[in-house]
């Protein structure tokens, strides 16, 4: 075996990792964006893991686990607003502007966004003597219009940030390319990358949703919004970098396609000859197809725009029946009236 592989008995699961650190999973998630603890992939395709070195240098650092806990403590408009000394009015203001930087959101119970910071960052923010004119007195006139004008770069800022704990965690040319693209509208990839089986290989290495919310559920709808770019410059500063990564993908390794036809045949050999069919006289006519057959049909021709690798086989086997009746036509003689 080689030196370089990590063999599972050195790897633990995410799990099994929280629980060592003594984190809860929503802290050891923070621990693992933010680099506080590395973790490797999975050699047999399973996600990621962590290896065991890597806890044992985390448990060796000096005040574990309390130092690690207050790194990836998260904190709300009202405890962020208590741990800087201003009021909660004012601290949607500076998140509003940018000023602090949002580090995850869920819904609460009457679907409405709860932004969280980290508690760190907002303590650095405070003791900044640079920001104590944004902590006391009036919001300067420039910002004031711009929060006026309806302001909000939350989102924004999240979904800077959330892209770059995504592209931490991948080396794949292809899994970049895939993280910014799950940042734009399908309309705009598909505008950047215009190659269907190219458009389908990045779907496929999409990264999974931030939210656990049902699908076409309302929680879900909100949540693509907060993780979709709206802002022109955002979007377009995006769509450059999308173009970008999958010129590097394309030069590291091509995206997966189905071979050419020509190909399979010539590796088939000689074709068998086609099947006798049924002895002259009226042609018996086919039944319609039920009602479950015509809707798998309908779903496989969907599935066909959306990823052209689903049917390939079934279109291959198509249009090679076809090469096989032109080169055996029908021996029968026509029938006599």
């Amino acid at each position: 075996m080689s030196g370089n592989t990590i063999t599972p008995s050195a790897t633990c699961s995410l799990s099994r990792a929280a629980r060592e650190l003594e984190l809860r999973r929503g802290e050891f998630d923070l621990a693992l964006h933010l680099g506080c603890v590395r973790s490797v992939p999975d050699e047999g395709g399973g996600g990621r893991r962590v290896a065991r070195a890597e806890i044992d240098r985390v448990r060796a650092e000096a005040g574990f686990p309390e130092a690690l806990r207050e790194r990836v403590k998260a904190v709300g408009t009202t405890d962020g607003a208590a741990l800087m000394g201003v009021t909660s009015t004012r601290f949607t203001r500076l998140a509003r502007l940018g000023l602090v930087v949002p580090v995850k959101f869920y819904f609460n119970r009457y679907r409405v966004v709860v932004w969280l910071y980290l508690a760190e960052e907002l303590r650095q923010f405070t003791t900044d003597e640079q920001n104590a004119p944004l902590l006391s007195g009036r919001t300067p006139e420039g910002l004031r219009d711009q929060l006026d004008e309806g302001l909000d770069l939350r989102p924004r800022n999240w979904r800077g940030r959330h892209m770059g704990f995504l592209l931490r965690q991948t080396e794949d040319s292809w899994a970049r390319a895939a993280v910014v693209a799950s940042l734009l509208d399908p309309v705009q990839v598909a505008e950047i990358v215009q190659d269907p089986y190219e458009r389908a290989h990045l779907n496929r290495l999409r990264p999974a949703p931030v939210s656990q919310a049902a699908p076409d559920s309302p929680g879900a709808r909100i949540a693509e919004r907060i993780t979709t770019a709206d802002d022109p410059d955002e979007i377009s500063w995006l769509r450059a970098d999308l173009g970008q990564s999958v010129c590097e993908a394309r030069e590291d390794h091509p995206a997966p396609r189905p071979t050419p036809v020509a190909s399979t045949v010539a590796a088939l050999g000689s074709a068998p000859a086609a099947p006798v069919g049924r002895p002259a006289g009226a042609p018996m006519p086919a039944a319609p197809p039920s009602p479950a057959s015509a809707q798998r049909i309908a779903r496989e021709r969907f599935a066909a725009v959306d990823d052209p690798l689903r049917t390939t086989e079934s279109a291959r086997s198509r249009r090679l029946l076809g090469w096989l009746r032109r080169r055996n036509p029908d021996p029968r003689p026509p029938t006599a009236p």
